[in-house]
């Protein structure tokens, strides 16, 4: 998991999407235990109180869970995780083509775009 984080969005809001990223992409399995907070605070170099609150609203999305004396545990609730996936998923194409409208592209010519890539780049359009 990325732990990156920059200036242009309040930093409990990047871990939010970092985490939530790897829930929908499976690097973080239904039912995994996450790491404590101090310890995950001090991979991402926060301060605790911002991971705590990063990691309590996911659990009001209902992507993390906490047990009271075993910790916080991503949802087992796949249909959940499902959902959380196609949410970013259509983020990420209405920013794309939000980005290719301001680059002046029209629906057609974004059509020819991707046509083009995949035949220049054999299997552009295959997802693994």
């Amino acid at each position: 998991m990325d732990k990156t984080l920059n200036q242009n969005q309040p930093i409990y809001m990047q871990i939010m999407d970092k985490i939530r990223a790897a829930i929908v992409s499976g690097e973080l399995q239904p039912g995994q235990k996450m790491a404590p907070v101090r310890e995950l605070a001090e991979e991402f170099g926060v301060n605790p109180n911002t991971m705590q609150r990063a990691l309590a609203e996911l659990e009001r999305e209902g992507l993390l869970n906490t047990e009271r004396t075993s910790g916080r545990f991503v949802t087992k609730d796949t249909g959940l995780i499902e959902q959380a996936r196609k949410e970013a998923g259509e983020a990420v194409v209405k920013e794309f083509f939000y980005q290719m409208k301001a680059l002046g592209f029209t629906k057609g010519q974004v059509e020819d775009f991707f046509r083009q890539m995949d035949t220049e780049e054999e299997g552009f359009l295959e997802i693994v």
